[in-house]
């Protein structure tokens, strides 16, 4: 992780060298770019392993740069903002960034942000079938959730939102996401996901009541920890 190429992309200079500054101190590459298209031209001549991209950028947004992005790029991104709204954090999510920080923040966040994006990037969890949680074994391919010998029964739409969780682990995602992916396009029945999840936490968890791996993120949505 001490040799990943980050792209800084923020029009305030003070912004811009103490990331830089502090991201080299932490033994990162740094390239710092000011606007949405300088961001889209760096990653398109040499990608980084991440995008740190501020949501209020001159002629093209945060927003507008990742959607553009998503189209020929996977590379995460972490989009920085000064706006604490929920409506900001889930347009964020749903543009394809992979994580939001709200400004001001404190470096040791970022870095923790930095550190699980980078993980998650590199765990290559899109091409395995099984997947652990604490003493949790899940199988993609077969469709299958053991406790150690003791195979745990799922109903279809609850292995289906585990899978989804599973493919996006550390990831925030929001009720439309899981909506689209589990129940289909179009299906707005938040109270449907509350109560998946519910049962998933009733089953999976040691602690339903206080869950260590499905956690909600209030007003946004759900996120598996690893």
């Amino acid at each position: 992780m001490s040799e990943a190429r980050l792209l800084v992309v923020d029009d305030d200079p003070k912004i811009q060298r103490l990331l830089q500054s502090q991201l080299t101190l932490r033994g990162f590459t740094v390239q710092s770019v000011s606007t949405g298209r300088e961001a889209l031209m760096a990653i398109g001549d040499e990608p980084p392993q991440l995008v740190l991209l501020d949501l209020s950028l001159p002629e093209m947004d945060g927003i507008s740069v990742c959607k553009q992005l998503r189209g020929w790029s996977e590379v995460p991104v972490i989009l920085l903002t000064a706006n604490d709204a929920v409506d900001s954090k889930i347009a964020a999510l749903e543009s394809g960034a992979d994580d939001y920080l709200t400004k001001p923040f404190h470096m040791g966040e970022l870095m923790a942000r930095i550190r699980s994006v980078l993980r998650r990037a590199n765990s290559g969890l899109a091409d395995s079938s099984t997947f652990s949680l604490g003493d949790i074994m899940i199988d993609l391919a077969q469709r299958e959730v053991r406790r150690g010998d003791e195979l745990i029964h799922l109903t279809r739409m609850e292995f289906d939102l585990l899978a989804e969780l599973v493919r996006h682990a550390d990831k925030v995602l929001t009720y439309g996401h899981l909506l689209n992916a589990v129940w289909g396009a179009g299906t707005e029945d938040i109270h449907s996901v509350h109560v998946h999840v519910s049962n998933l936490r009733r089953k999976l968890e040691r602690g339903p009541a206080g869950p260590r791996h499905i956690l909600a993120v209030s007003g946004i949505g759900y996120r598996l920890r690893t």
